[in-house]
């Protein structure tokens, strides 16, 4: 096959050669997609069996946001494949599906001074990092920024493979024929891929991919969610009938399971445990101890599980966590800290003076509240490790758990398993150092999984954050200026000393400490037209290890933003509508979204008690993000905030999968309900005061509101839509409670505080 330096993965499977990827110099890998007998494979991404099956690789974390359907459908839609003919497989770790957007977004967590070096997705010195460290991340929804092109590319060159065979039969020019529904057609001519694949490896595919001229697209219906699914879900029928298989339902010959005790936050080392208590229970095999945490193996989980509860196991710590030591350490920290710049537009807030509203806004850490906890299985045997677990970072798992035996990293494989729900909860690896460990002592194949309560302590919850926001306005509203000021962790930086450096919770928050974290205020430079704007960080050590979470910082930031834009609406008697439509002049896209999403709710100006509030959100630059503007229909009453309907209206460019695209919206909506509405956590001596999902306030299906989408069509480049819905929605529920009721909640969760 011929190696070509134009795509972004080039190379041939299908000849048994390497594959091959490009940057500075040339890159080559072991084929990592094995063909079954009767199979060819078709570069790093498909093959194509005697049946006419086509199997998609796909290197990214199936954890509900259909990334196995979208990635299999741009390669059906490029190869001109049967959909009902197509199967999807993970990608095993390797240096031939890089994820280099995400590399390039996230240079500042790896190395701060090499961050201006490889910031940018073209670059050469990013490629080659993302390729020599098989960095395959899922996060920040850059899926298909990463992948549409190689998919893209993989499919024309076997599309063209396939062609040529066809046309060697008929004897006619290769670049005549099509291919439609599995099929190679010239004229009233075809052939199926089952016929013509064994002879299609023999080609070389031409330099560049003959790519169709239009890419992947589902166009906007007025139909709505009553629009017919072009390409459902692939995942969707194992996971109606229970045949799909999640990390915890891996099963070894002779395994056994265990369960875990960690320490308090945060510090904690195992002082003492009672081996005499465990007399007698029934399937007990061995513990296992480790610096800050036990675990017991037994035959069951169960067994395992209620071993540790007699285990009465004490740990010593270093300052036990209180939820008020929090409080205070970001009252002082917005009080008084030293603050540092992360954007300023115009004169910043110098010529602020008096501000003419200045209010504080507070957000509690918030946990996941994922489904499945944390899972994974370790095999130790012949000087090789095998892990099955649904990490977001499977390269950085992999590199752990191998750091912890003191095994080259050659002796690590990783079996990827999808994961029941995430919401960037898998982006951190302790389960894989843990079960890697424990593997080695009981000898034996062991699965690992935490129970709700160590989910709640050992996960790290998404940030706190005070903030103050002021604005100095004209009589009729207008801004002059704006600040931002934030007290919180550097909390993205801290999670980059974690995975990359595999700090320890601990000497990862001293590694960040002090340093401004552009990342953790992602979204608090408003997207209206105000001449001065200034937002400072106040880096703020608060004790409490933080992470990431569905949305991040948007989460928080559209939050403060959008609640003071309500209140600046409020105090000078403006229609929070065209308040926002007033500011919005350099983004024509987020006003379309604004004036779509008031058609959907037939927005009557909030007044008069209507219950109604609005919010709207860019996440990303004006010339490639995503926008989404959100009217919520709220009350308050004894049982408390009721969400009755939300409407609404989104621009994500091109939509490659419409159903998809809405179930993310939908989803993302539901879950910034959670995270409005509770989610919150407290401590209290370095432990939760609740692990409880039924304690976390998460809303039930009955709590569910009514949800009408609608999606603008655009040409813009895809854009992501899990994150947008989690962004928008609890200020637009905000809104609503003060057009209702007249108090204005300024807290997350919402009802955690209220003032007139």
């Amino acid at each position: 096959m011929h190696v070509t330096r134009r795509g972004v993965l080039i190379g041939a499977a299908a000849g048994g050669g390497l594959v091959a990827l490009w940057a500075l110099s040339p890159r080559r890998y072991a084929p990592p997609l094995s063909a079954g007998r009767d199979e060819i494979a078709f570069d790093a991404w498909l093959k194509i069996g005697r049946d006419g099956v086509v199997t998609v690789a796909v290197p990214q974390l199936e954890m509900g946001q259909g990334v196995t359907t979208i990635l299999p459908q741009v390669v059906a839609m490029e190869l001109g494949a049967d959909w009902r003919q197509v199967a999807v497989e993970p990608a095993p770790v390797s240096g031939a599906y890089p994820n280099v957007p995400l590399a390039a977004q996230w240079a500042p967590l790896r190395n701060a001074w090499l961050s201006f070096l490889a910031d940018d997705p073209q670059d050469w010195l990013t490629r080659r990092y993302a390729q020599d460290n098989r960095f395959m991340v899922t996060a920040d929804g850059t899926s298909l920024a990463a992948y549409e092109a190689p998919c893209r590319n993989a499919a024309a060159s076997a599309r063209a493979m396939l062609a040529k065979a066809a046309a060697h039969r008929w004897g006619v020019d290769w670049e005549e024929c099509d291919s439609d529904g599995g099929f190679v057609i010239h004229g009233d001519k075809k052939l199926s891929f089952a016929e013509v694949v064994l002879e299609a490896a023999d080609y070389s595919p031409p330099d560049p991919p003959p790519l169709r001229s239009q890419p992947p697209a589902e166009v906007p219906s007025e139909l709505g969610a009553e629009a017919p699914i072009l390409f459902p879900r692939l995942d969707l029928p194992s996971k109606v009938d229970g045949s799909y298989a999640f990390a915890g339902d891996v099963r070894l010959p002779d395994m056994v399971y265990a369960a875990i005790q960690h320490g308090p936050i945060d510090q904690a080392e195992l002082a003492n445990f009672e081996p005499r208590d465990l007399a007698g229970t029934r399937g007990l095999i061995t513990l296992v101890r480790g610096k800050r945490w036990i675990a017991a193996v037994a035959e069951t989980w169960w067994a395992a599980n209620a071993a540790l509860d007699k285990l009465a196991a004490t740990f010593t710590i270093r300052g036990a966590l209180d939820s008020s030591r929090v409080a205070d350490a970001l009252d002082q920290a917005l009080e008084k800290g030293g603050a540092k710049s992360i954007a300023s537009r115009g004169a910043g807030d110098a010529e602020l003076g008096k501000p003419t509203l200045s209010v504080r806004y507070d957000v509690a850490p918030a946990l996941h509240g994922t489904i499945e906890t944390a899972s994974a299985t370790a095999r130790l045997a012949g000087g090789k490790l095998e892990l099955w677990i649904a990490s977001q970072a499977p390269e950085h798992a992999r590199r752990a758990a191998a750091d912890a035996l003191g095994m080259a990293l050659s002796d690590v494989i990783l079996y990827p398993m999808p994961a029941g729900g995430s919401f960037d909860r898998r982006l951190e690896i302790d389960h894989a150092i843990e079960v890697a460990l424990i593997a080695r002592e009981c000898k034996r194949p062991v699965q690992l999984v935490w129970s709700r309560w160590q989910e709640a302590l050992a996960g790290r919850p998404r940030t706190p954050v005070a903030a103050t926001m002021a604005a100095a306005t004209s009589e009729s509203g207008h801004i002059a200026s704006w600040r931002a000021r934030l007290a919180l962790p550097p909390s993205a930086l801290e999670f980059g000393a974690r995975q990359f450096d595999n700090l320890t919770s601990w000497a990862a928050i001293e590694e960040s400490s002090g340093r401004a974290d552009p990342i953790a205020l992602a979204g608090a430079d408003p997207v209206y037209q105000i001449d001065n704007v200034a937002i400072w960080h106040v880096p703020t050590e608060i004790g409490l290890p933080t992470g990431r979470m569905r949305g991040n910082a948007h989460g928080y930031t559209c939050f403060f933003t959008e609640s003071f834009v309500d209140e600046l609406a409020a105090m000078h008697h403006r229609e929070p509508l065209s308040y926002r439509m007033e500011m919005l002049g350099s983004d024509p896209r987020l006003a379309a979204c604004l004036q779509r999403a008031a058609q959907l709710a037939q927005w009557n100006g909030g007044q008069d008690q209507s219950g109604q509030g609005l919010a709207c959100h860019r996440i990303g630059p004006v010339e490639s993000g995503g926008r989404i503007a959100v009217i919520a229909t709220a009350s308050q009453g004894e049982g408390g905030v009721k969400v009755q309907k939300i409407s609404a209206a989104v621009d994500i460019g091109r939509i490659v999968n419409l159903d998809i695209a809405r179930q993310q919206i939908e989803g993302g909506l539901v879950f910034g309900i959670g995270l409005a509405l509770g989610a919150a956590i407290d401590y209290e001596r370095g432990l939760p005061v609740s692990g409880r999902l039924a304690a976390l306030g998460m809303p039930k299906l009955q709590d569910c509101p009514t949800i009408d989408v609608d999606f603008i069509a655009s040409e813009g480049e895809p854009f992501d839509p899990g994150e947008l819905g989690v962004a928008a929605v609890a200020p637009a529920i905000a809104n609503a409670l003060f057009s209702a009721t007249g108090l204005r909640l300024r807290n997350l969760p919402l009802l955690a505080g209220a003032s007139e």
